[in-house]
């Protein structure tokens, strides 16, 4: 047995490493980095590992998928692995992106984790046009509301209609029920989604959240953004 664990991680178990983008949302790259989070709980990496058989595999599966689905999620157990062994998977592209563009998000992703996170049984990396996690226990189809990145750009100098407009888009994209929202305000523009294993109300619940905490983190701010386990809203 090369994992061993007592209860599910979640993020909020996570040791984050964060890193600041320094561009506002029109600006940031897909492949830009916003954060990662490595499970404490190690496996034991080697040729006859069956966890790290399985990683591989589902590494590969949220790679694969990524050029004809936005999001998917996998579980591996290849034969012979212990209970402790299986791997839970997903991916979540943003709603905007193409087919090529996701994959090639995903990819990056993957390829990030491996560096950011050798031999961690959890681990999860947000781009700015993807997420990938992955785990040793089920995670999918439960809420997670941990905030995982908040930041907060330069404040907006006194007069003009920007906040305004910038709380407008926020009220908008409260307002939605879609997976995936934009909302537009002159040049203001304002981004939320949610990761597709959780339902419509989940998904409602968590986008508000995550934008009820930018309007008191971030209400003077140029730019913010909200990233919590399993959705997100940037303005």
């Amino acid at each position: 047995m090369n994992v061993h664990c007592g209860q599910p991680l979640s993020l909020s178990l996570l040791s984050l490493t964060l890193t600041l983008l320094l561009s506002p949302l029109s600006e940031s790259a897909v492949d830009s980095f916003i954060y990662a989070g490595c499970s404490q709980l190690r496996y034991s990496p080697g040729p006859t590992s069956p966890f790290e058989s399985n990683l591989d595999s589902i590494l590969t599966s949220l790679v694969n998928s990524a050029s004809t689905a936005p999001f998917n999620n996998f579980k591996i157990s290849v034969p012979g692995s212990g209970p402790g062994d299986a791997v839970y998977g997903l991916y979540q592209c943003r709603g905007d992106l193409s087919g090529s563009d996701c994959r090639r998000c995903v990819a990056a992703a993957v390829a990030r984790l491996a560096a950011t996170c050798p031999g961690a049984a959890g681990a999860a990396l947000q781009l700015d046009g993807c997420l990938v996690r992955y785990d040793n226990s089920s995670f999918v189809g439960q809420e997670d509301r941990a905030v995982a990145s908040d930041r907060c750009g330069p404040a907006v100098a006194a007069g003009g209609d920007v906040l305004a407009r910038k709380d407008g888009v926020l009220t908008y994209l409260a307002a939605g029920g879609q997976y995936f929202r934009v909302g537009v305000s002159g040049e203001v523009r304002g981004v939320a989604q949610c990761t597709g294993d959780l339902s419509g109300g989940e998904c409602q619940g968590c986008v508000a959240e995550a934008i009820q905490r930018l309007r008191n983190e971030c209400a003077s701010s140029l730019w913010g953004d909200m990233f919590l386990g399993k959705c997100y809203a940037r303005k």
